[in-house]
């Protein structure tokens, strides 16, 4: 288990620094939710995953928001960004559990503001960048379309690259279209985008070998973003 008092994430609470440790310790309920994020046990995770969920769809993650994203981003790197083996053979690696924080990382990134949701964005281009499931890398590109954060262009970029690195000959519909709704999200929450790799992208997917379903949804983005409606 990581060494927690060893992170190096503070929250400032009346004037004094904070380690995660110690705003963990404030908290039974975040206690119990720390040792069950990191359980080796797939279910525990996603015990966990599920409590975090009702937290934040019911509004009560409230002063608890460092500990929530910094949980979620945990699990998130989980058989990825960390790894355990036994007889050199990965047993981590548990893509459910990495997709629902990807998704409850946009959800969160959504409904705070300031550091927390730059902290999740930033969480989840570095999910989209390094995991290689189809469906966790769908889910952040969708939550990142859902958390709308799109300073100095990064998760269109982030977007883009990660489109631009899949095989154009074997296309993943679901990827597809997980890229064209979160750029048509972007759009509409940053009052449209303005990047030529963007419309690149959109024209690739209305050009390439996916559903009929995908190319239609990619040709209502382009006229989104070009005014048309």
């Amino acid at each position: 288990m990581p060494s927690w008092s060893q992170d190096k994430n503070t929250s400032s609470t009346g004037g004094k620094q904070l380690t995660i440790e110690e705003l963990f310790l404030q908290s039974v309920e975040f206690q119990i939710l720390r040792e069950k994020a990191f359980s080796e046990d797939l279910e525990m995770k996603l015990s966990s995953l599920t409590k975090l969920e009702e937290m934040i769809n019911g509004g009560s993650i409230g002063e608890n928001a460092v500990q929530v994203e910094f949980v979620l981003e945990y699990l998130a790197m989980e058989g990825v960004g960390r790894s355990v083996r036994e007889d050199h053979r990965l047993v981590n690696n548990f893509p459910e559990v990495r997709r629902r924080s990807a998704q409850l990382l946009g959800l969160m990134g959504s409904k705070t503001d300031g550091q927390v949701a730059e902290t999740a964005k930033k969480a989840l281009v570095s999910i989209l960048l390094t995991d290689n499931e189809k469906m966790v890398k769908s889910e952040a590109v969708y939550a990142l379309g859902v958390m709308g954060l799109n300073e100095n262009n990064e998760a269109v970029q982030a977007i883009v690259f990660s489109l631009e690195s899949e095989d154009p000959t074997r296309p993943d519909n679901n990827f597809g279209y997980a890229v064209v709704l979160a750029l048509e999200k972007i759009a509409i929450k940053n009052n449209g985008i303005r990047d030529p790799a963007a419309y690149r992208a959109l024209v690739r997917i209305a050009q390439g070998n996916y559903l009929k379903t995908v190319k239609e949804k990619a040709n209502k983005v382009m006229d989104l973003l070009s005014g048309k409606k």
